[in-house]
């Protein structure tokens, strides 16, 4: 089943915010192998300049879950899950994600295309804190092997 072109520009937001905490942050940098003090230790992260711990820079690969999960499981979508594999992650910040943050995120599928046999789904992830400032924009794109 090939992906529906027509879902480029539509959304998914999260069903609710989600709350960066410390235990969060230091169980994602102990996943990553990350052991710098300022994912763990508030006065570290606090003498390197920060308002709390803060979060690893692929963290927000987390924030875009709940939104690419909706996508991928929308049947209209048209994914094969059984074959897909990641293919692409970037992120752009306005500021590092710390302990505290509540974030509002909104997933967005902005690019579908036909590559080698393959598909090529392109999905872009923005979170926004309670304020509704930009923190941080996700890009993933995935790739669904051809038969």
């Amino acid at each position: 089943m090939a992906i529906n072109p027509d879902y480029v520009g539509r959304e998914y937001r999260a069903p609710e915010a989600y709350e960066v905490t410390r235990v969060k942050i230091r169980e994602f940098a102990e996943a990553v192998g990350d052991t710098a003090p300022v994912h763990t230790d508030p006065t570290a992260a606090k003498a390197a300049g920060y308002a709390d711990v803060v979060a690893p820079p692929t963290f927000p690969v987390i924030l875009g879950m709940a939104g690419s999960a909706q996508a991928i499981a929308d049947p209209e979508l048209g994914v094969d899950f059984s074959r897909v594999v990641h293919g692409d992650q970037g992120f752009h910040y306005s500021r590092p994600v710390v302990a505290g943050d509540v974030l509002d995120t909104v997933t967005r599928i902005t690019d579908v295309k036909a590559l080698g046999g393959n598909e090529l789904l392109t999905l872009e992830t923005v979170a926004t804190d309670a304020s509704g400032d930009h923190v941080v924009t996700a890009g993933m794109m995935l790739v669904v092997r051809g038969e």
